[in-house]
């Protein structure tokens, strides 16, 4: 609060790149989204050919469109989010933009500016989170201090549940009954 009085102010948090892997109908979708900084990581090393896919057990998530990338290191985190070997998207669009946690690696596009903002994703068709080896749950990677922190987040959301065929004959069985108690009453009612 004193610093405000003076005019100056603490710089924000930064939410970073953020992928969001889920069940859509389906298909499982990786929508990812954010900026990144990249003062904190060392000079990037050119690649060609850059695709969208997952490997599970060696912590690496690619989304985006086939395109060229700069690829930096320095990052820390999970080396895994499950069990499974290489898995490749059936499509992709947007940036391409990933992670490989056993490997220390940021890929972003070709010449990307640390701090634009980036927006990429990959369809996995005809597939299941569990049939691609991922585990649900939040996985982040860092890398700097200070204000040039930033991170790498990759959120697997769980499908929700989904209700087993005696858990809605029983639902099915009370609603009945209740109709039927409603219809009972309102007869004995106008009979009065």
């Amino acid at each position: 609060m004193l610093l405000l009085g003076f005019g100056l102010s603490a710089r924000p948090a930064r939410a970073g790149f953020v992928v969001t892997l889920e069940q859509v109908g389906s298909d499982v979708v990786a929508s990812g989204s954010g900026a990144i900084d990249l003062t904190d990581l060392s000079p990037p090393f050119f690649n060609i050919g850059f695709f969208s896919h997952l490997i599970p057990n060696d912590g690496v998530i690619n989304t985006g469109q086939v395109s060229s990338i700069d690829e930096y290191s320095g990052i820390t985190g999970p080396t895994s989010f499950g069990s499974a070997g290489d898995e490749v998207a059936s499509s992709g669009s947007g940036d391409l933009v990933g992670i490989s946690g056993l490997e220390d690696d940021l890929v972003v596009p070709a010449g990307y500016i640390s701090g634009e903002a980036l927006s990429d994703s990959a369809t996995y068709d005809n597939r299941t989170l569990a049939s691609l080896g991922v585990i649900p749950g939040t996985y982040t990677w860092t890398w700097g201090s200070g204000p040039t922190a930033d991170s790498f987040t990759l959120d697997i959301i769980a499908p929700a549940a989904v209700p087993e065929p005696s858990s809605l004959l029983l639902l099915a069985g009370g609603l009945i009954g209740l109709v039927m108690l409603l219809g009972v009453r309102s007869r004995s009612t106008a009979a009065m």
